[in-house]
């Protein structure tokens, strides 16, 4: 009798339990992303963070110090949907940000769809013209909406439209991006909606975006910067009208001659804007307010135009985070008035990192440079046309990817061997480390390998027929500014930072991917996983 009574009082704790956790569950996820933050600009700029932004998540919520993305390309358009969907682009389909389509022969772009109309702008500008269709698989997002019923929301911003569209997925309530010239608006298209909300054009017409073409100084004493390289160097661009790359920058003066409203975008006053906006988002569409979860990503886009435009060592980029930090501390201070502290969760990551100038590593002896990829094709279609009468064989050349013309082989078996010499061809050619052939990505498992990265990059359709890599910290870019795509580890190690309902206090060094965010935000819902996932629950990151 006291064997039952006991397990009769256990049944209840356990159903009391589940009713609290119940009452706890989640009113909103937010997903940030963070474009082209390596992972150490968390320690390297650490003394310079508040106690509420960076540092208050990594206090009170879970951060990961040994997570990577587990693909190459690292683009923007990739890194987004990897993120929401729990699968690389072998699987959701966004190879890169723009790719060359063999079926209709022309370069096509993430997020592009000619079937939609802009909202907010010229219905037939090509701005407006965007959605989700070409990625092929379901978001987070995606499944709580299908899992409530479509009671629940899901609102993606952005300063990118492939930035706000990508993550927001397919059956998103809206999704917002940011045009710059005369405009300076955010604009949608009428996949979403028959017209843009009240609220909308209402933040539009205000000088929101006029008040941020002011004078950018940095946030502290310069001098205090001690944590990034000179302000005056030979590594950055800067903007058009401006000699040297060097504080202050005068934005309402330069922005004539810089795309008017643009020139917010690699400032971190195009951060500022957006959180403007987001906030504006949760307040009007009421994010959060009732029993079904709603789901709001917000891309932080200016650091990327920042790290092509400056570089990663430079002032520009430790002031911008620096800012970043507190558009972080604000929008938790926000999240806890508005939706409620311990009502929302909220993870923090990246879309790819960077690498530094090369021409700065090499001044610092350090193996780096640039590879001229016209130089590489001209001389492979000389050794293909005078060594094997192959002409006009390669279609396209597109993300360290090269595209052959199938009319040109009347044989697969010919067709193999074109692929044969091709990269016979490349793995001879200077600072050009290795290469792999779709014959061999289609019939060789890569587990545990280098080459395991490139194949989860690969997608059949999508991809071409032949893949190489550059030598550490070679790129294909301009002799100033940064960019990203590798397989490295500064392309490929992120931070994530979880916070709030359902997650622990803490930290691991175990090695976890990107598509692993994904199932483990739909295992704290209790939601189905994204139709592709191929992610991870991290367990150890959930209460």
């Amino acid at each position: 009798m006291k064997f039952k009574i006991a397990i009769l009082f256990l049944l209840l704790v356990q159903i009391q339990l589940f009713a609290q956790d119940n009452e706890k569950a989640t009113k909103l996820v937010v997903g940030v992303v963070v474009d082209q933050m390596r992972y150490d600009y968390l320690t390297k700029f650490q003394k310079h963070y508040s106690d509420e932004g960076f540092k208050r998540l990594q206090r009170e919520g879970f951060e990961m110090k040994n997570f990577h993305f587990d693909y190459v390309p690292t683009y923007t358009g990739p890194g987004h949907a990897s993120i929401f969907t729990g699968t690389s682009p072998m699987n959701h389909g966004i190879v890169a940000n723009n790719w060359y389509d063999k079926v209709i022969k022309e370069r096509v772009y993430c997020a592009s769809d000619p079937s939609v109309s802009g909202l907010g702008l010229d219905p037939e500008d090509r701005a407006g013209k965007m959605s989700p269709q070409r990625m092929l698989s379901t978001s987070f997002a995606d499944q709580n909406r299908l899992h409530t019923q479509f009671k629940g929301k899901t609102i993606g911003v952005s300063i990118k439209d492939r930035g706000a569209i990508l993550p927001a997925g397919h059956t998103a309530n809206a999704a917002y991006w940011f045009v710059g010239g005369d405009e300076g608006h955010f604009i949608s298209s009428d996949f979403y909606m028959e017209k843009l909300p009240n609220w909308v054009n209402k933040f539009n017409s205000s000088d929101v975006a006029k008040s941020y073409l002011k004078e950018w100084d940095t946030f502290k004493d310069i001098s205090t910067y001690e944590e990034s390289g000179s302000d005056l160097n030979t590594y950055e661009n800067g903007f058009k009208g401006k000699k040297e790359a060097t504080f202050p920058y005068d934005l309402k003066k330069l922005a004539k001659e810089n795309n008017n409203y643009s020139i917010l975008r690699p400032t971190p006053y195009g951060n500022d804007l957006l959180l403007d906006f987001a906030k504006k988002a949760i307040l009007n569409e009421n994010l959060g307010q009732d029993e079904f979860t709603d789901v709001f990503t917000l891309s932080f886009s200016s650091t990327d135009y920042l790290g092509h435009n400056f570089g990663v060592n430079s002032k520009e980029i430790q002031d911008t985070y620096i800012r970043l930090d507190k558009n972080v501390a604000d929008l938790m201070k926000f999240l806890d008035k508005q939706v409620g502290k311990g009502n929302y969760t909220l993870f923090l990551t990246a879309d790819h990192g960077a690498v530094h100038v090369p021409q700065f590593l090499k001044d610092e002896k350090i193996p780096a440079g640039y590879f001229e990829v016209d130089d590489m094709r001209d001389a492979l279609e000389e050794h293909l046309s005078t060594n094997f009468g192959l002409e006009n064989v390669i279609e396209s050349i597109y993300n360290h990817q090269i595209f052959l013309d199938y009319s040109k082989f009347n044989t697969y078996s010919e067709f193999v061997t074109a692929q044969n010499e091709v990269k016979h061809f490349l793995i001879q050619y200077k600072h050009i480390d290795k290469v792999y052939t779709r014959e061999t990505l289609e019939n060789t498992d890569f587990s545990g390998t280098p080459a395991e990265l490139i194949l989860r990059g690969f997608h059949q359709k999508r991809s071409g027929d032949i893949a190489y890599v550059l030598d550490n910290a070679y790129i294909s870019y301009s002799r100033k500014g940064s960019t990203h795509g590798s397989g490295n580890n500064y392309d490929t190690q992120a931070p994530l930072l979880m916070y709030g309902n359902g997650i622990k206090s803490g930290k691991t060094y175990n090695r976890y991917h990107i598509p692993d965010i994904a199932p483990t935000i739909s295992a704290l819902l209790g939601i189905e996983l994204p139709n592709g996932a191929t992610g991870t629950v991290i367990s150890e990151v959930l209460k």
